[in-house]
């Protein structure tokens, strides 16, 4: 979805021992998604 909306994809990490993939993308869109597939907007508080 990210890609569509031509955002680029600055940073991706996945976690192993949590199984949670981070993505930082464009300016500071910042998203999780759990090992269930859901996902979410992290923002700067949870930090």
């Amino acid at each position: 979805m990210l890609s569509s909306y031509f955002r680029d994809i600055q940073l991706f990490r996945f976690d192993e021992q949590t199984n949670i993939i981070f993505i930082f993308a464009g300016e500071e869109l910042q998203i999780i998604v759990d090992s269930q597939g859901k996902w979410r907007f992290l923002n700067a508080a949870e930090l």
